[in-house]
């Protein structure tokens, strides 16, 4: 099983994904005209293993959806590299080639993927072409496999938190500008900029969300301070290489913690908000979401579960 691999049928998506301390299920429906519904988002405690994912599985009914799980921040890596000047059937083969140089262990032992980089459709001279490439060590996915084998659940895709906050990031964005957003979880910070629903940035931001939630205020100002600067720098960066995407607002995932948001927007030039998932996703089915502490647990799964293959409608 490959990343990001096509399912075959119009069910909902289903998303089973291991925390620290349990299991997080997420499902979304979407309708003509609406904003998707959010119609189940349950957390099954304990230590993730296959019995409790089994049991996750059966109290969700999975059979009746399309399954995805994401990997952890530490499980893969996800690289902006050249692309090969190769045809695009030939892209995947050749990346092998490039990956060789690159990844911290044989390539022959990595399952990979690659992610389009749209270049600037405007552009009079036509810029070397990048793509993100997606490697995790094949005993990592073999294992996930295996866990959700052995719950009896047909898993039909790998995906990362990545692609999951790109999903949300799709929702919010507005009059053709790009949008960065930032998370926090068990494996630090994410920083993303998506435009017209492709991805264009990943930065991986090394403070943890216990630490946003940390009771001591000079503690907590120095991570302030440490996201901070890493945001400059990456944002900075980005307008340099991509100067045809506005990017209007950085948009602050929820987390349950206090004070990031005014911290943020007294020190940085760019609009910040905090999202409600409220504001882009109907909660009524799920009314505990209101809850932002509640809405960070369930962030990378809801996102996970707003997958949409290519040409669905």
């Amino acid at each position: 099983m490959g990343f990001f691999s096509k399912a075959q049928n119009n069910a909902s998506w289903l998303a089973l994904v291991p925390q620290r301390d349990g299991i997080a299920a997420a499902s979304v429906r979407f309708g003509a005209g609406a904003k998707p519904a959010v119609t189940l988002a349950t957390f099954f405690p304990g230590t993730p293993s296959a019995e409790s994912l089994e049991k996750a599985a059966r109290e969700t009914h999975s059979a009746n959806y399309r399954c995805t799980t994401v990997l952890a921040g530490g499980e893969y890596q996800f690289m902006s590299v050249e692309s090969p000047n190769v045809p695009r059937d030939e892209l995947k083969s050749a990346m092998r080639w490039r990956l060789k140089d690159i990844l911290d262990f044989p390539v022959d032992d990595a399952t990979f993927d690659v992610l389009d980089m749209p270049l600037d459709p405007n552009a009079v001279v036509r810029p070397q072409q990048s793509v993100f490439a997606i490697a995790a060590r094949n005993s990592v996915v073999a294992a996930r496999q295996k866990q959700f084998n052995a719950a009896r659940v047909k898993l039909r895709v790998i995906d990362i938190p990545e692609m999951a906050q790109r999903n949300v990031s799709a929702l919010l964005e507005q009059d053709g500008r790009g949008v960065a957003m930032l998370s926090f979880g068990e494996d630090g910070g994410l920083l993303t900029v998506s435009w017209r629903g492709e991805l264009y940035l990943s930065r991986r931001i090394d403070v943890l969300l216990s630490q946003l939630l940390d009771d001591d205020h000079d503690r907590k100002h120095q991570s302030f301070d440490k996201i901070t600067l890493e945001l400059q720098r990456s944002l900075d960066n980005f307008e340099r290489q991509f100067s045809f995407i506005s990017v209007a607002r950085l948009v602050l995932a929820p987390t349950g913690a206090t004070g990031l948001d005014e911290y943020l927007s007294s020190n940085l030039y760019t609009r910040v908000e905090t999202l409600d998932l409220g504001s882009i996703l109907d909660l009524e089915r799920v009314p505990d979401l209101a809850d932002a502490g509640r809405q960070q647990r369930f962030f990378v799964p809801i996102g996970a579960a707003l997958r949409v293959e290519e040409g669905a409608a």
